[in-house]
C-alpha cells in the first residue's frame, strides 16, 4: 500500500484554512478560523490517541495531548457553561490513562485528580449554580492524594490527604469563616518554623 505523501496532508490543511479565512473575511462564515482550530484539534487529539491505542506500553505519553487536544476541540463545539468541564476533564484523564498504562507514573494521579476535581466545581458552578465549591475543591484534593497513597504505597501522602478531606468537612459543616483565620495562622506559623530552622542550623 503506498504511504500518503505528508506534504499533501499539509497543503490540503492549509487551502481549508485559507478558503475559511476568505469566507469569514467575505462576511458568509463568521466563525471560520474558530472552526479550523476546533476541527485541527480533534484531528491531532485523534492521531495522538491512534497512536497511543496502537501501543499504549510504548506511547502512553501520546494520551496526554490526544485527550487534551480531543477535549479542546469538542470544547469549543459546546455551550460556554460546558466547554471548562469537558476540557478539565479531558486533561485529567489523559494524565489517569498516561498513569494506567504504566503504574511507575505515579505522579500523573496527582494532575489528573486535581483536573479532575477543578471539572467537577466548575461543572457544580457552572450547571447546578452552586455558590461555594471550596468543600468539593479540598474534598477532590484529599481523594486524590489518598489514591496516591493507596496505588503509589506512598504512605506519607496519608498526611496531607487527611488534612484536606478534614478542610473538606470543615466547610461543608459551615466553618469556612474559621478556617480562613487557621490557614492566616497556619501560613504564619510556617513561615515562623522554616526561618527559625534555617537560623539554627546556621
Amino acid at each position: 500500500m503506498k504511504r500518503i505523501d505528508w506534504r499533501i496532508i499539509v497543503g490540503l490543511l492549509l487551502i481549508c484554512w485559507g478558503v475559511l479565512l476568505l469566507l469569514e473575511k467575505a462576511g458568509v462564515i463568521p466563525w471560520g478560523v474558530n472552526l479550523f482550530w476546533r476541527i485541527f484539534s480533534i484531528g491531532g487529539g485523534a492521531a495522538f490517541l491512534y497512536a497511543f491505542l496502537r501501543n499504549p506500553r510504548a506511547q502512553g505519553w501520546a494520551a496526554i495531548p490526544g485527550f487534551t487536544l480531543l477535549g479542546l476541540g469538542t470544547a469549543g463545539f459546546l455551550p460556554e457553561w460546558l466547554d471548562g468541564v469537558v476540557f478539565q476533564g479531558s486533561i485529567g484523564l489523559a494524565f489517569w490513562a498516561f498513569y494506567l498504562t504504566n503504574p511507575q507514573n505515579w505522579w500523573a494521579i496527582i494532575p489528573g485528580g486535581v483536573m479532575l476535581t477543578l471539572a467537577a466545581t466548575s461543572g457544580l458552578s457552572e450547571t447546578l449554580s452552586v455558590g461555594d465549591t471550596r468543600g468539593v475543591f479540598f474534598l477532590g484534593l484529599g481523594l486524590t492524594f489518598l489514591l496516591v497513597a493507596l496505588l503509589a504505597r506512598r504512605s506519607w501522602v496519608s498526611v496531607p490527604a487527611l488534612v484536606l478531606v478534614l478542610f473538606a468537612a470543615a466547610l461543608g459543616l459551615g466553618f469556612g469563616g474559621l478556617l480562613d483565620w487557621l490557614w492566616i495562622g497556619a501560613l504564619l506559623l510556617a513561615g515562623l518554623i522554616l526561618i527559625l530552622f534555617a537560623l539554627w542550623r546556621r
